[in-house]
């Protein structure tokens, strides 16, 4: 099995005249984190959106086990990479008809929906509640399940905590650390908070105006940055921590 699960290699996207990602050169190894670090407007999320071909790379290349992502089928793509976003989106239905929405929508066989919610620390008794009726973080765990019901072996995950209180944010990143050890799940993780990315990342990828400035085990990045501007980046978040 290859060990490496996704690699960038010189990546760049251009929206209009504007380049948003350039050269941006990175590896990230099976069954680890990154979290994905940086100012407003570093391209963090417009990363994550390259990885299963919500939008196409300008330039460069994009390796998932090896393969270019364009020579992927699309659909095969998203089910091994799959993306939970910062807006948990919740379909007319029940619990269970959202579990399962993507499994039906790629005729793919249905399976134990109660597993799925049990894996993402919530009742079976909700399979049947009015998905609109949750709580946001419970909102924010269906839409995990619902990701996890396609298999992915890469989660793209942005910003999935930032709109939550306090006590959900930690109770969904506590599902998504307990799924990673125990499905061994790739994750590359967009935050703008650091306790964040200090709990949960093995890796940090720290992004600004576009570019790929520093990356590699959050145990040395996070305490002795290389660079001048994850420095600064660090000293400024810390004072907002503060």
């Amino acid at each position: 099995m290859n060990e490496v699960a996704i690699h960038m290699a010189d990546v760049g996207y251009q929206s209009g005249d504007k380049w948003l990602l350039q050269g941006v050169t990175a590896t990230l190894a099976r069954g680890r984190t990154a979290a994905v670090i940086g100012p407003s407007g570093a391209g963090k999320s417009t990363l994550l959106s390259l990885c299963n071909l919500l939008r196409t790379p300008t330039a460069g290349r994009i390796e998932v086990d090896g393969q270019d992502i364009r020579d992927w089928p699309v659909q095969r793509l998203r089910q091994k990479v799959g993306m939970v976003f910062q807006a948990a989106t919740m379909f007319p239905g029940s619990v269970e008809d959202n579990v399962l929405f993507g499994l039906k929508l790629h005729n793919r066989p249905l399976t134990d929906a109660g597993r799925l919610l049990e894996l993402v620390d919530l009742p079976r008794e909700l399979l049947t509640k009015p998905a609109s009726d949750l709580s946001g973080g419970q909102q924010q765990r269906v839409a995990l399940a619902r990701t996890l019901a396609m298999e992915p072996e890469v989660l793209l995950l942005d910003e999935v905590t930032s709109a939550l209180d306090v006590h959900a944010k930690r109770e969904v990143e506590e599902t998504l650390l307990e799924i990673r050890s125990r499905l061994h799940t790739t994750m590359l993780w967009v935050t703008h908070d650091l306790r964040q990315a200090r709990r949960v990342a093995d890796d940090i990828w720290f992004l600004t105006a576009g570019r790929l400035v520093e990356d590699g085990p959050a145990e040395r990045l996070l305490v002795e940055p290389a660079t001048a501007e994850l420095r600064s980046f660090l000293a400024q978040a810390e004072e907002g921590e503060a």
